[in-house]
Formats: structure tokens, C-alpha cells, sequence
């Protein structure tokens, strides 16, 4: 039977960080009320566009499976923030790379973005339609933040990860996927602004409000990444217990501790970043295995546990072995350019910018 092991993995921070005593100086906010709600204490804020990080995430993810991009066959890029929805994501990143051999396609389910887009190249390994892949979960999602809206300001990121995954006789990679879309609560998480709906001058396109229905989506977040966790436990006969790691979709440390709660897994094996980058849509839990792999929290032959949700409301769980390599191959000097602006400069720059092309809107 074939298997698509990961083999090589990489991330990419803006260097910009935002932090919550920032966010005071344009919101009615404070460190203590965003750390107590949410477990956020800061968060970057991208100074070049969304394939400049893929770019370099997958420049260290291919350096560390030893892989030239001259041989990937796939690149699914999970994102809901496109630097351009035509032509799509990946295929720009594609370029950059010069993967010429490689199909290329975006999957787009929000925060579950990157796990979707694992489990459609890891079907596409295990049934023989390639030999290998390269997945991403990135976004910048700053670029079309409200950020007159408290309740969802304090809460996103920018960052993008990236992994390789080959094909492998041995039993390593995705073992089993749980997958689904509480979808009669699409309304309570929505990005009005952004889509052919508004094509029709009801308001201006690119001009986002959000619709956040914080309880509402914490009752669920949890209820479907349990219930998912529960359901691929289940499916190989294993509990809690024969987990090593949780590495969670990173939107809310409360709604973390929710679930693992529900799981029966302790928080010491639960790998958290929220408080560094906050909730990066579907680059939180690919910059999560990274840096749980550089941290030593994964060892040769760990189950690990990889539960999202997102809006839609789209959920998901992932039950992956790991192998036997926790060390890069080989790294790259590829990096992002300098960035000569303050993160607090960088949104006051994009308020500016907002204001003036919509201005008499």
C-alpha cells in the first residue's frame, strides 16, 4: 500500500509584529482584555504580497526533503486570501519555483484550508496520480482586515508554512481524515466585501465588514473538531492516550483548551503558538507542526492530531504518523526582503490607502 509521507516542512513570519498594546493606540482595546478572551498577545503583519511567503516556505520545505522543485508533480496552496483568484495562487507560486512539471490548484475552505488541501494530495498520492506534492497554508489576511472592528482586529495574523509530502511503502503521513461543514452556520462568520455577490454596487468592492458571531463559533469550533478528533481516534482503535501531540488550528486558546478537554488530552501535549502570530486562517496549524518539529516536540514514530475549523463552517481532524526524520536534509538562503516599516506603520499605511480609494463611498 502507498503512503505520502511528510518529508520536508518549512514556514514563513513577516518580520513585522503587531503587538496588543499597538492595537490600542487605533482600537478601544488593551492587552489585558484580547489576553483574556483570546490567549493573543501579538501577531505579524505582512509587508509583501501572499506568494512572496509561499515562496520562501516552500523554498525551505523542498531544502529540507532534498527535493528540486524541477520534480514536483503538485502544488495545492490552501488559502483564502489570493493575491489573485485569476489566474490562482499556486500556479504563480509555481513560477517562482520553477516547478514545470507540476499540476497546480488553490483549495479555498478558510482556516481548514491547508488540511483540505493535504488530504486532496495525499488521495492524490496514495491512488498513483502523482509521486509527490507540495502543500501550503498561508495568508495575508491584514490586507483586508476591518480594523475599526475590535472583535476581529485583535484576533488575525500573516504567516504561511509549507510541507512536502512523497510517496512511501511505509505506514507514515495522513493515516485518516475526518472531514466536514456545519454549513447552516455559514452566516456567522462572513467577509462582506469580497466576492461577485457584491458586484452589483450594493456596496464597494474590496470595502470588507465582517460578520463575527464569536459564541455561536466557539460552540461549534469545538463541538466539530471534538467530534472529529473523537470519530479519527475511532476509526484505528485509539485513544487519547496514543496520541504524542495535538497540534491544533490556532484561533483561541480557549476554544484549544475546549477541545482537548473534550478529547481527554492534557494541554501539556497540546503545541501552542497563539500567543506569538494569533489565528493565521490556514497558515495556523502548517507554522504549528514547524515549529513543533524544531521545538523537539515531534519524535520519529509520533501520532500526532491535527483538528480545524473555519468558516463555511467548515471542520476537520487529521490522525498523522510521523517518520523517521525530525532533521532538515538541507536548508536555503532563500528570505523574505527587508522590512522597513513598524507593523503599527504598516496598518496605519493599508487605513490610509483604504480610505482614500473609497473616499465619497
Amino acid at each position: 500500500m502507498t503512503y505520502a509521507a511528510i518529508t520536508g516542512w518549512g514556514k514563513c513570519l513577516p518580520p513585522a509584529v503587531l503587538t496588543n498594546a499597538d492595537l490600542a493606540t487605533i482600537l478601544d482595546t488593551n492587552d489585558e482584555w484580547v489576553t483574556s478572551r483570546t490567549g493573543i498577545r501579538e501577531r505579524r503583519v505582512s509587508h509583501v504580497p501572499l506568494e512572496e511567503l509561499g515562496y520562501v516556505a516552500a523554498s525551505r520545505a523542498l531544502a529540507c526533503a532534498g527535493v528540486d522543485p524541477s520534480e514536483l508533480e503538485l502544488i495545492v496552496f490552501g488559502t483564502c486570501s489570493f493575491d489573485d483568484q485569476v489566474p490562482n495562487q499556486a500556479s504563480g507560486l509555481q513560477v517562482r519555483l520553477g516547478a514545470k512539471k507540476a499540476a497546480s490548484m488553490d483549495v479555498n475552505t478558510a482556516c481548514t484550508s491547508f488540511l483540505y488541501a493535504l488530504s486532496c494530495a495525499n488521495a492524490m498520492i496514495r491512488t498513483g496520480v502523482v509521486r509527490n506534492a507540495l502543500v501550503l497554508g498561508g495568508e495575508f489576511i491584514s490586507a483586508f482586515m476591518d480594523w475599526t472592528n475590535r472583535g476581529v482586529a485583535v484576533l488575525f495574523g500573516d504567516g504561511c508554512a509549507a510541507v512536502v509530502l512523497q510517496a512511501s511503502d511505509n505506514e507514515e503521513g495522513v493515516l485518516v481524515e475526518r472531514l466536514g461543514c456545519d454549513s447552516d452556520a455559514r452566516g456567522t462568520l462572513v467577509v462582506e466585501g469580497m466576492g461577485t455577490r457584491y458586484a452589483n454596487f450594493t456596496r464597494v468592492y474590496g470595502r470588507t465588514d465582517w460578520i463575527f458571531e464569536g459564541q455561536e463559533i466557539f460552540k461549534r469550533a469545538v463541538l466539530g473538531m471534538s467530534g472529529a478528533c473523537a470519530d479519527v481516534l475511532a476509526s484505528r482503535n485509539m485513544g487519547p492516550d496514543d496520541i504524542d501531540l495535538v497540534v491544533p488550528h490556532q484561533a483561541n486558546l480557549r476554544i484549544i483548551e475546549a477541545v482537548a478537554k473534550r478529547s481527554g488530552v492534557p494541554m501539556e501535549r497540546v503545541f501552542l503558538n497563539v500567543h506569538r502570530y494569533g489565528n493565521m486562517s490556514a497558515g495556523t496549524v502548517p507554522v504549528a507542526l514547524v515549529e513543533a518539529l524544531e521545538e523537539g516536540r515531534v519524535r520519529p514514530g509520533s501520532h500526532l492530531l491535527l483538528p480545524a475549523f473555519g468558516a463555511g463552517l467548515t471542520w476537520c481532524a487529521h490522525l498523522v504518523r510521523w517518520g523517521d526524520r525530525i532533521q532538515p536534509l538541507a536548508t536555503t538562503d532563500v528570505d523574505l526582503p527587508p522590512c522597513d516599516m513598524t507593523a503599527l506603520e504598516l496598518v496605519k499605511s493599508q487605513i490610509a490607502k483604504r480610505a482614500s480609494c473609497f473616499v465619497g463611498h
